[in-house]
């Protein structure tokens, strides 16, 4: 609590002279001042305005922190969402720019169908017998795959090492000899080149193991890839497999 000052002044008289003689006298007023101090009781005006300002101070205080947080926060929040709004951007672009890059190199593609040569190619991912994945790419404005080089038949080994799952995941191509065994022709009715072939070694056998009737259709594959690219192989036109279609790629 405060302490207060109090000044009291007193007043005394003091007689004159001898007091005894019986002559009147005048008395003379005398002053003195006290001072003391006094403790400011309870109740009192003071301390109540002390408290009127503290409470009006903490007041301030919280709301400039609540400020600055409020601000803190709409400042994170503008860079958010300029952030996503970039990122937003930045995704479009990339899928345009894809687009048209797509566009530019292969005008007519379609799902699916990949560019290479001037051609079309289709890589299946389900299995069907030799005849059935033909009627499959004719369904698609397209048929077996007809191999005409070296480069194709490089081309080709590689994407089907990428595609393949397992070693006995072959991919069948245009290639028969179902007219007549021994006389391989290619879908289109071309005759098989001797110079440009790519059969494995060994093949093709007729092996009649699985089907009395031989085989009479020509598949392509190996997954590690194979020595001067030779991964022809014949196989039973029943057995199912995956297939390579073609087309070209301006029809």
């Amino acid at each position: 609590m405060a302490e207060a000052e109090v000044l009291y002044n007193i007043k005394s008289t003091r007689a004159r002279g001898n007091t005894d003689v019986a002559t009147p006298s005048t008395d003379e007023p005398t002053y003195c001042n006290i001072n003391y101090s006094e403790t400011q009781r309870p109740g009192s005006k003071q301390p109540a305005a002390s408290n009127r300002r503290s409470g009006v101070t903490s007041e301030r205080v919280a709301l400039l922190v609540l400020s600055v947080l409020l601000a803190a926060a709409v400042t994170a929040l503008g860079v958010t969402l300029h952030e996503n709004t970039q990122t937003k951007k930045s995704l479009q672009k990339s899928q345009d720019e894809a687009k048209n890059l797509t566009d530019e190199t292969c005008p007519r593609c379609e799902d699916g169908w990949e560019p290479h040569g001037g051609k079309l190619y289709f890589f299946s991912s389900f299995t069907l017998s030799w005849n059935e994945s033909r009627r499959q790419c004719k369904s698609m404005r397209g048929d077996l795959v007809v191999i005409n080089s070296r480069e194709e038949q490089e081309f080709l080994q590689t994407r089907v090492m990428e595609k393949m799952d397992k070693p006995e995941d072959k991919f069948w191509i245009g290639l028969t000899d179902s007219q007549k065994e021994g006389e391989w022709l290619w879908v289109d009715d071309t005759r098989l080149d001797p110079s440009l072939t790519f059969w494995r070694e060994g093949e093709p056998n007729n092996w009649t193991g699985d089907n009395p009737d031989g085989q009479d259709c020509g598949r392509m594959g190996e997954k590690n890839g194979a020595k001067d690219l030779k991964t022809w192989m014949d196989r039973s036109c029943r057995v199912s497999k995956k297939s390579i279609c073609e087309k070209p790629e301006k029809a």
